[in-house]
């Protein structure tokens, strides 16, 4: 009976240091979103947001109730929940729209989807799309930020995985024989990624091979002619020959 005595004791001594320990504030939404931030700190996710919760339940006008939003998407963001903080910094960027932290929540909302990528680029890469157009709006609207330092670079692997992809899939249309879907594809390509050199010359040698092979000729010329200035002088002699391929299919005609 002693111990069990002894432990309620203890117990409630506990609880009343702890109640003794919470932060200063001027007010109870202060002391509540303080009291949150340090449990973010610890890892005590969950406690933050009930905290948060309550702060919002209870003083929605608060100075505080603002920033408790912010903080519940910083939480969903540190849990790895990059679809839910993708769509909690969304939402408080449209509530919110002249909030003066709006780099951060622009670079965290290009941050939910770069982490949501997929490890290989034979996968879904709709992240990864949606990564470049947020990280591209905060190079645009706040050039002098901070945050914009990783920018450049993550935008380039985005990009990387989305060349790899699209040249994957037209490679696939080749070589099953469907000549229509890759030329387009390829066409595509040529169209959005005319800076890549080597995936460029890749796409105008096989946009006049399927050309070719569609007997299409007439296309293959206005294709190469279209093309010629992209055309690396490696691989010009090749494609000239295709080029005369079709010049001499079309003069039999």
């Amino acid at each position: 009976m002693k111990t069990i005595h002894l432990i309620i004791s203890c117990t409630f001594l506990l609880f009343l240091s702890c109640a003794a320990e919470r932060p200063k504030g001027k007010t109870e939404a202060e002391i509540l979103f303080k009291e949150a931030k340090e449990m973010i700190v610890e890892g005590r996710y969950i406690l933050a947001n009930e905290r948060l919760n309550q702060l919002r339940s209870q003083y929605p006008y608060s100075y505080y109730s603002t920033h408790a939003e912010l903080l519940q998407a910083d939480i969903l963001f540190e849990q790895e929940n990059f679809v839910e903080s993708a769509s909690a910094y969304t939402l408080f960027r449209d509530l919110h729209p002249t909030n003066k932290k709006m780099d951060y929540v622009t670079l965290r909302i290009a941050e939910s989807y770069y982490k949501q990528i997929p490890s290989t680029f034979d996968r879904d890469l709709t992240p990864a799309h949606q990564a470049i157009k947020y990280y591209n709006e905060l190079l645009r609207k706040y050039p002098g930020s901070k945050l914009i330092k990783d920018g450049l670079e993550r935008i380039k692997e985005c990009q990387d995985l989305i060349e790899k992809k699209e040249k994957y899939i037209a490679d696939f249309y080749y070589k099953t024989d469907v000549f229509v879907a890759a030329r387009y594809r390829y066409l595509d390509i040529l169209a959005r990624f005319p800076n890549n050199k080597v995936l460029s010359n890749h796409a105008i040698r096989r946009v006049l091979v399927t050309s070719v092979k569609l007997k299409d000729f007439k296309a293959c010329i206005g294709h190469y002619n279209q093309f010629e200035s992209l055309i690396d002088p490696v691989y010009k002699g090749m494609l000239q020959e295709i080029y005369k391929t079709c010049q001499n299919n079309i003069t039999k005609e």
